[in-house]
């Protein structure tokens, strides 16, 4: 009787011990197992990375975008520029001392070959190379002296023919005696061209409308004498001045012209 009943409790309080674990995991409840078919739960676009053209659908594709208008070009190089000068103050002296003015070129055609030295006075706001690339481009131009079987090279060696020299009024002064010359005008003396600043800045009032005209008139003018060409008169008014007229002092009644063979 005593052996049934003390059965009887444990029984009891082993299916008391047994209720309460499985009780508490009844609340707990199985975790849900997700629908296959379910739409996934939408994600925000990160900024960062969306591309701007996917929300605004009339957005221009910067690949198709003009491309920039090309620069303009450089504006060509004024008269002066050309003739190397940087300024157009004529001072009345530089440092008196000839610079020879570096470079070299062969003459472009067969013929009596002259070479040529260029020089420019220290002190002067001049541009030697663009000095000497004008007057070797006036040289050999199909309208100058070659229609008399000359042509002509560049040297900056003590080797030369000619040598063309820019100087201020008072430096070609001395340059050009015992020819009076006043610093304003140009002259050859021996195998010297010389060139006073004074006119290759300001020309002369007939040719005021192209000094670049008058600058190829006066170096051709004086290498001319070097090559033996005297002065000549104004044929007829109206008529091209010959290059060997002394065309600084007036034109009498010609009409500016800077080649032997225009």
């Amino acid at each position: 009787m005593h052996s049934t009943r003390r059965r009887s409790v444990r029984w009891l309080v082993a299916a008391a011990l047994v209720a309460v674990p499985l009780a508490a995991c009844a609340g707990e409840g199985p975790a849900p197992i997700p629908d296959a078919e379910a739409p996934a739960e939408s994600v925000a676009p990160d900024p960062a990375t969306q591309d701007p053209a996917s929300e605004d659908p009339d957005a221009e594709d910067p690949a198709t975008e003009d491309p920039p208008p090309p620069a303009e070009p450089p504006p060509p190089p004024s008269p002066d520029q050309l003739a190397g000068l940087l300024s157009r103050e004529v001072p009345a002296s530089g440092d008196g001392e000839l610079l020879v003015v570096p470079g070299v070129s062969s003459a472009p055609a067969e013929g009596d070959l002259w070479q040529v030295r260029f020089s420019v006075e220290g002190g002067l706001d001049v541009e030697g190379q663009a000095f000497a690339n004008l007057v070797m481009a006036t040289l050999n131009d199909p309208r100058g002296w070659s229609n008399e079987g000359f042509t002509f090279a560049r040297t900056d060696t003590d080797d030369y023919d000619v040598e063309v020299v820019l100087a201020s009024p008072d430096t070609s002064t001395r340059l050009c005696e015992p020819l009076r010359t006043f610093g304003k005008l140009s002259c050859r003396n021996g195998d010297q061209a010389v060139i006073t600043l004074f006119r290759w800045v300001n020309g002369t009032e007939d040719y005021a409308a192209d000094l670049t005209a008058y600058r190829q008139y006066v170096v051709q003018h004086e290498v001319g004498h070097a090559l033996g060409f005297g002065h000549v008169q104004c044929p007829a008014p109206g008529e091209p001045a010959p290059l060997m007229m002394q065309q600084t002092l007036g034109l009498d009644g010609c009409v500016p012209n800077a080649w032997p063979f225009p």
